[in-house]
């Protein structure tokens, strides 16, 4: 009867233990949570987006770029931020950042313990006097050795910083983008100005011809060529136009707007308008290979191999399982302890190790060639930029020469000593002189976001020269304050979760 009421109890007491075991381990557990994509919710989500949401208010007021809400203007800067929080490219890199920093959580995890009950039955042991049943439970606790778990920390802590550097790369792919509509648009729109200022010239130059050659003063082919001067105007204007609707959808697709949204915002292009042209390429150089994402992201991709070749030469000591179990022979209270572990006889994880060894070698190969193409591309850059800011002062002076010679023109216009004809072909003159002077300045921009591509940050240079008033005062531009916010807003989490 003792017997039977100590068995009762150790299994109502075995009972309990595995039930509590359940329950803890049950309410520890992370639960699913469903987050459904559909097409119609993703549409909204995009046409709701507008330059003055309130969300984005806050995020811009939060990086301390606008005062009050919302500007009157939106400049280089403030676009930039604009593109950081509506621009889906971001949320892949951070969503790849996020993927890496839960791979710390992985490596650091501790092996569980193995538990393994076991039921016994003696046949040979009369029912009636003993149980025949045998219960047994057994415990595998394993424990590593030579620090395998720091050293997986370290490879994956590596590649979170790998991926964390992949954030401000696309930070900087954002901030390129907008910069390149910025400047299509910018160009285009002067260029469309110009055009129709052209052809309000050729008009009356065609005109005043007409005059003439009813007159007798010029042939009929000089008014035919000024005829198809014209027509050719009128096709350039319509490309111009063409050109500016086009940029207009690049700017709105670099900012993850939709075009409607940017028809009321009033844009300054005052950053467009410097041109660099004392460089130094040393300081360059060395801002180049210090600050570039995928120069950093490299360097902890090439730590995290080294990490993972030290984790595999650890893993040439076996691990070792700690083994204590219990089994209640028929009464008996039997109590055993075990020891075992891999015995490396066959292999001593040469193989691995061999394999970690190579993937060292490639990411040092592969951050060499890296660093090899940056310089050799950096050196290309900034000799175009020399080149093509050289030319825009060219331009300039050109281009102030001719503004000198209309005024007087002007002048000699109003007392007759020149005819409307000549006038109109001096303005014409310097109509064809601003378009040319504006090619070049496109090409001395262009070249400025080649090198500051390579650079993967904006160009710090303090010898701006302003192409258009000069002006001494503006000529530093706050382009240090504007890195360090480019890259606080990349990194930053978005504090409104738009998208499941």
């Amino acid at each position: 009867m003792n017997i039977k009421t100590s068995s009762r109890a150790r299994r109502v007491i075995n009972v309990l233990t595995l039930t509590a075991l359940f329950l803890a381990t049950s309410f520890s557990c992370v639960h699913y949570q469903a987050r459904p994509i559909t097409v119609q919710k993703s549409l909204a989500d995009f046409e709701e987006r507008r330059l003055d949401s309130p969300e984005l208010g806050q995020f811009l007021i939060a990086n301390h770029e606008v005062d009050s809400w919302p500007p009157e203007v939106w400049d280089l800067k403030s676009l930039t931020l604009v593109a950081f929080y509506f621009n889906p490219q971001l949320d892949t890199a951070r969503a790849q950042w996020a993927v890496a920093r839960a791979g710390r959580v992985t490596a650091a995890q501790i092996p569980n313990p193995v538990i393994g009950p076991k039921i016994g039955y003696n046949s040979t042991t009369p029912r009636d006097l003993i149980t025949p049943w045998i219960p047994e439970v057994s415990l595998d606790i394993p424990i590593e050795v030579a620090g395998k778990r720091g050293l997986r920390i370290s490879e994956a802590r590596h590649l979170s910083d790998a991926a964390r550097f992949n954030i401000l790369a696309a930070a900087w792919q954002v901030r390129s983008n907008l910069r390149q509509a910025l400047l299509d648009l910018s160009i285009s729109l002067k260029k469309l100005s110009l055009l129709d200022e052209q052809i309000r010239i050729q008009k009356e130059l065609v005109e005043l011809m007409e005059l003439r050659k009813a007159a007798g003063e010029v042939s009929g082919y000089e008014l035919t060529q000024a005829r198809l001067a014209l027509e050719t105007s009128q096709l350039d204007l319509i490309e111009a136009q063409k050109m500016v609707r086009q940029a207009k959808v690049n700017l709105a697709s670099a900012l993850g707007l939709s075009p409607e949204m940017l028809e009321t915002a009033k844009i300054s292009f005052d950053d467009l308008e410097k041109v660099a042209t004392d460089i130094s390429a040393g300081e360059l150089r060395r801002q180049a290979l210090t600050n570039r994402a995928d120069i950093l992201s490299s360097l902890s991709e090439y730590a995290a191999a080294e990490a993972s070749l030290h984790l595999e030469i650890a893993r040439q000591y076996p691990d070792i399982t700690l083994g204590p179990s219990y089994q209640l022979d028929q009464t008996d209270n039997k109590w055993t302890i075990g020891l075992s572990f891999e015995l490396p006889i066959f292999n001593q994880n040469r193989g691995p190790i061999a394999e970690a060894q190579a993937r060292r070698r490639e990411k040092a190969a592969s951050f060499l060639e890296l660093q090899a193409t940056v310089i050799s591309d950096l050196e290309k850059s900034i000799q175009n930029v020399r080149a093509a800011g050289q030319k825009v002062l060219l331009s300039d002076e050109l281009l102030q020469h001719l503004e000198a010679q209309k005024a007087v023109a002007s002048r000699k216009l109003q007392v007759g000593e020149i005819s409307k004809y000549d006038f109109l072909n001096l303005n014409l003159e310097l109509t064809a002189t601003s378009l040319a002077r504006l090619e070049t300045l496109a090409e001395a921009q262009q070249a400025t976001i080649e090198l500051e591509n390579i650079l993967q940050s904006p160009l710090q240079i303090k010898d701006w020269i302003y192409t258009l008033d000069r002006e001494a005062g503006e000529a530093h531009a706050d382009h240090e304050a504007q890195s360090q916010t480019a890259t606080a807003a990349a990194a930053k989490e978005k504090t409104k979760d738009k998208k499941p």
